[in-house]
């Protein structure tokens, strides 16, 4: 059962916030304390699998070729992108860029991570979205329905940053367990828990912001 206080601070953003003629997202802000961000062990980096997912599905690329790509494309995923086309996209940035920018995120055969990384890092790199590989032991449609429902808490070297937890349209209690689901998560995350927590505010895309911690 979700906590009171994040369920009626979800339910108050929801409420208070200028409806749009468009789904907004609907997000966690969080603000950290007492951590030194220069260093690397201080920084967030968690995937975490939203129980009530985010509201969308994600556009998923997955570099693959044979039986693997017909099984991405069966699983939904948004471009299959062959041995054939990845060549095509190392001689064409423009094409390269206008990819990465329409996909969410990245999937890729383990034998295509050399040329992928030499050749479209700069692309994909700075945008956050370099492929996970595909182990051989792992299933590529289990793999693209768990990513379906996950999110990256990556602070970087910042004390601010945001995550989604999903769109204005779903429930609200669904949500507020999103929600839960994050600050937890980042609470076992951080050195001193909740004491290297500022605070952490629920709030839609365009509306306003509630404070959960």
């Amino acid at each position: 059962m979700v906590e009171d206080h994040i369920l009626e601070a979800v339910k108050k953003v929801l409420e208070e916030s200028p409806k749009r003629n468009f789904s907004e997202s609907v997000d966690v802000a969080i603000n950290l304390r007492n951590l030194d961000m220069n260093q690397p062990k201080n920084r967030v980096d968690e995937e975490i699998i939203l129980p009530h997912g985010l509201g969308k599905d994600l556009k998923i690329g997955v570099f693959a070729k044979g039986d693997v790509g017909l099984r991405a494309k069966d699983a939904g995923a948004a471009y299959v992108i062959s041995d054939i086309e990845l060549e095509e996209l190392v001689g064409d940035k423009s094409k390269a860029r206008s990819l990465a920018n329409e996909c969410d995120l990245f999937i890729a055969e383990t034998q295509f991570m050399p040329i992928i990384g030499k050749n479209l890092g700069v692309v994909l790199g700075p945008r956050g979205k370099m492929p996970i590989p595909l182990l051989p032991n792992k299933d590529i449609g289990e793999l693209i329905q768990s990513k379906q429902n996950a999110v990256k808490l990556r602070s970087k070297d910042k004390l601010t940053f945001h995550v989604a937890v999903g769109r204005r349209n779903m429930d609200s209690e669904a949500l507020a367990e999103n929600v839960e689901t994050i600050v937890t998560r980042l609470e076992r995350a951080l050195e001193k828990g909740k004491h290297n927590m500022r605070s952490v505010y629920v709030t839609t895309t365009m509306g306003k912001s509630e404070r959960v911690v």
